[in-house]
This record gives structure tokens, C-alpha cells and sequence, in this order.
């Protein structure tokens, strides 16, 4: 489905340039605190205000990890214990699975929806960030979308566990780009 697809990049894409963005606004403010301590460069450097760049990039890291989760649910990639769910018989297994989907379904509905209560009653106050002064309601915001988002990704690993009986996973002995010859025998070499 192009709907599917399309809100499967932009929420790699988001991810992506928050982490990215952050990355970089902090290397820059770092420098900019080490440089600044130069006699030579200090003219140049102290009159160039960077205090907005640490809330600033507390804020992507938030809605980083929003949305991060909701990739989480729908690549497979959240920590899980299953040592007891794998060892049901399929039946079990199966009630066991979907019950766990359905309530992190409802839970992540419940905090959306508490989430969006919060901002509604943010947006009609003057409240702003302390350094960037944005409405505080926008940084909020990720609350609900994010957990809106997880509820669906839950649902959808739902639907598609109750059509296949295949849950999303990720092989963690996986490294991109680490080819290995045999079990045990270690990385051959990187691929390029």
C-alpha cells in the first residue's frame, strides 16, 4: 500500500534528520565553547550566541525517541522477553501474541490520548521554552503523534502477525556490511 510506504520514509526520514541536526548543532556548539577560550579567536567567536543549542537539541532528542519507538514496534528492533511465549504451544503462543500487540495498542492510545489532551490545554496558554521561546505546545506535540504513531504500528504488526503468523524481527548478530563465512567463524571481511 503507497500510504504504507510513504509514512515508512518519512518517519526513517524524521528520525534520520533529528539525529543528524542534533548531531551536528552539537559539535558546533562544543567547538564554539573550546574555540571561544582561543585569545586569538575570542573576538571573533564571544559575540556569537549558541545557549539555545543545547534545549534545542534536548527537543530533537525527544522527538527522535518518539517516533524511534514507533520504528521500533514496526521493524522488530524493542528488546523483548519471549523465552516463555516461545516455548507455548502455537495456539497459546498465538492468543499470547496478539493480547501483548493489543495492549501496547492501548496503552500507547491511552498515553496519545492523554498527550493530546495536555497540548490542547498547552495551546490556549502563553507558555514558551525558556531559550528558543517556541509555544511549549509544539514541543509537546510529539507526545500524541508519536504515541498515535506506536498505537498504529502496534496494529499493524497485529494485522499482519493475524494474517501470516510472522512477527517483525531483527537479527542482532546482523552488522551491515560484516559478511561471516560460518557460524563461529568470526567476519570474513567488510562488503562493499
Amino acid at each position: 500500500m503507497i500510504f504504507l510506504r510513504i509514512l515508512d520514509r518519512l518517519e526513517e526520514l524524521l528520525i534520520t534528520v533529528l539525529i543528524a541536526a542534533a548531531t551536528i548543532i552539537i559539535f558546533v556548539a562544543v567547538m564554539h565553547r573550546y574555540l571561544v577560550g582561543i585569545p586569538l579567536l575570542y573576538p571573533y567567536l564571544f559575540p556569537i550566541n549558541l545557549s539555545w543549542a543545547q534545549e534545542l537539541c534536548i527537543f530533537m532528542f525527544v522527538w527522535m525517541a518518539k517516533f524511534g519507538a514507533a520504528y521500533g514496534v514496526r521493524t522488530g528492533i524493542h528488546v523483548g522477553v519471549d523465552v516463555l511465549v516461545n516455548k507455548l504451544d502455537p495456539p497459546a503462543r498465538r492468543v499470547t501474541v496478539l493480547f501483548s500487540l493489543f495492549c501496547g495498542a492501548l496503552f500507547t492510545f491511552v498515553v496519545g490520548t492523554m498527550g493530546a489532551k495536555f497540548v490542547h490545554g498547552l495551546y490556549y496558554t502563553d507558555q514558551v521554552t525558556p531559550d528558543l521561546e517556541l509555544p511549549s505546545w509544539i514541543i509537546y506535540l510529539c507526545v500524541p503523534l508519536g504515541s498515535y504513531l506506536m498505537c498504529f504500528r502496534f496494529l499493524q504488526v497485529a494485522w499482519n502477525f493475524w494474517n501470516t503468523g510472522h512477527l517483525p524481527h531483527h537479527d542482532e548478530t546482523q552488522v551491515e556490511g560484516v559478511e561471516i563465512d560460518a557460524p563461529g567463524a568470526g567476519a570474513r571481511g567488510i562488503t562493499r
